[in-house]
């Protein structure tokens, strides 16, 4: 587990306190206890990390693609011996559960690393034969020093999936995860430079959206931005980058539906619709909190589905049975409160959950709330669009195909979708028809990292995975050379 300690930032390959002495708490949202001090860096710390970045960057980019994926797969191979202690680490600094964490997370932590590896390895180039007037070739050329931000939900989960294209086409890195979270990018970091990735190549700062995030987005330096996080703090970054014409990575929030036709399988869809609205206590931004069942289909579908959600475990993340742990902090567990709060002042009917939840033992001054289905709410309650970000999930009902597309559209959200049906051509016609970035069929949360991740509308701008990611983090370049040279 993780140990309550006092943290510092990773620069140049060396622990740095922050430069004001300013220090930030890390709480343990299951238990609510302090969990670590970290440093609350300003613009002195990222001008440090930024340089320290720009400095090794000529070694590192200078290195061959085998050389650099030598040490990348270095990582892969460590993240995997170590599965059961970073776990441990995410699980107590994230409030999920232990196995959640291990199963899901440091799998893909250890996925993410493997897969850029050998997909930069592997990415073809490109040449255009001109005849007589000669040869174009292309070539990728690394940007130069880029900024990874990173949200709290899946820590690092998230950031490997930046950081590990990012080195592999040669950039060097200046990283600020969540505040909320910061342990299990400081135990990577280490990690990191056992695993031969020269000082200066990754630098890590701490601290507040606010001063350490605004300071790395607002740096000269800094030749692009990828952010994963909330649409707002995403338009405050695109709005910052745009002067300077750095390219930007904004995943940000969904509101995504899940459309269940008549025709749907129900027991598949009640399993699939569970894991879609509840994994990681709702806190996932492709989470489907938005049922929306055919008039046929309604009753049956929301008694199966209630009963499902009443029956998971919520409680202590160290243990085997929980399905459900604790949200991310007291004031993120009020904001969901208030919208369950709000469910009810616009004649909402509560299925099932609905409360803040006091588990025995250790766990009793957590930040818990029950898994929450609604129905009945006002076709423009705010519920059914604004990102929640938690264990609430609301039904609504419709009669045609159409009516499901406007209710699925009518959200300012569009990363991801879910459709439920037996029939190929409404799944494919549907597919189309829906706003959304990704879109799954009788599923939820199948990747595949080579295909394009991000949203349409607020949910963001650009694409990651695959070549998307590689080809964010480079610059392009044409090369003619004439004939007979």
């Amino acid at each position: 587990m993780a140990e309550r300690r006092k943290l510092s930032n990773w620069i140049g390959g060396e622990r740095r306190p922050p430069v004001g002495g300013q220090y930030l708490d890390d709480f343990e949202p299951a238990t609510g206890e302090l969990l670590a001090r970290i440093p609350d860096s300003g613009s002195e710390d990222v001008e440090l990390a930024v340089a320290a970045a720009a400095k090794a960057f000529p070694e590192w980019s200078g290195r061959s693609l085998q050389e650099r994926a030598r040490c990348v797969e270095r990582l892969a191979d460590m993240v995997a011996e170590r599965a059961e202690t970073l776990a441990g680490i995410e699980s107590a600094d994230t409030g999920k559960p232990l196995a959640l964490a291990k199963e899901i997370d440091m799998a893909r932590v250890e996925a993410n690393l493997r897969f850029f590896a050998g997909a930069a390895q592997h990415w073809p180039t490109e040449a255009h034969d001109m005849g007589a007037a000669g040869l174009n070739y292309t070539r990728r050329e690394p940007l130069g020093v880029v900024a990874l931000i990173t949200p709290w939900n899946l820590p690092l989960y998230l950031l490997s999936w930046k950081l590990a294209p990012a080195l592999m086409t040669g950039n060097c890195v200046v990283a600020k995860p969540s505040e909320l979270t910061p342990l299990s990018a400081d135990a990577l970091w280490e990690m990191a430079f056992e695993a031969g990735i020269p000082p200066g190549a990754i630098n890590l700062v701490h601290g507040s959206g606010a001063r350490c995030g605004q300071a790395l987005v607002d740096h000269p330096a800094i030749k692009a931005i990828s952010f994963t996080g909330g649409t707002r703090t995403g338009r405050m970054i695109a709005a910052a980058a745009a002067p300077r014409l750095i390219k930007t990575s904004l995943e940000l929030g969904g509101k995504n539906p899940a459309l269940v036709f008549a025709d749907a399988d129900l027991d598949q869809t009640v399993t699939g619709l569970v894991r879609a609205g509840f994994t990681n206590q709702g806190q996932v931004c492709l989470c489907c909190s938005r049922i929306l069942v055919h008039e046929n289909l309604k009753e049956a579908l929301t008694q199966r589905l209630a009963d499902a959600v009443a029956n998971l475990t919520v409680g202590d993340p160290n243990l085997p049975d929980t399905d459900q742990g604790a949200l991310i902090s007291a004031d993120h567990q009020q904001k969901v409160l208030g919208y369950i709060d709000l469910a009810g002042k616009e004649g909402g009917r509560i299925l099932c959950g609905g409360n803040a939840l006091d588990p025995d033992g250790r766990c009793r001054q957590g930040y818990f709330v029950e898994p929450t289905l609604i129905s009945d709410l006002p076709t423009d309650s705010r519920l059914h669009h604004e990102e929640i970000f938690g264990p609430v999930v609301t039904i609504q009902s419709f009669a045609s195909e159409d009516e499901a597309i406007t209710l699925a559209n009518s959200v300012d959200y569009g990363l991801a979708a879910t459709v439920w049906t037996r029939d190929l051509a409404t799944a494919q016609r549907v597919a189309g028809r829906v706003q959304a970035g990704l879109v799954w069929i009788n599923g939820w949360l199948v990747r595949d990292l080579r295909t394009p991740f991000g949203g349409m509308k607020d949910s963001g701008l650009g694409r990651e995975g695959g070549r998307w990611s590689l080809e964010f983090f480079t610059e392009t370049k044409n090369v003619h050379l004439p004939s007979g040279f």
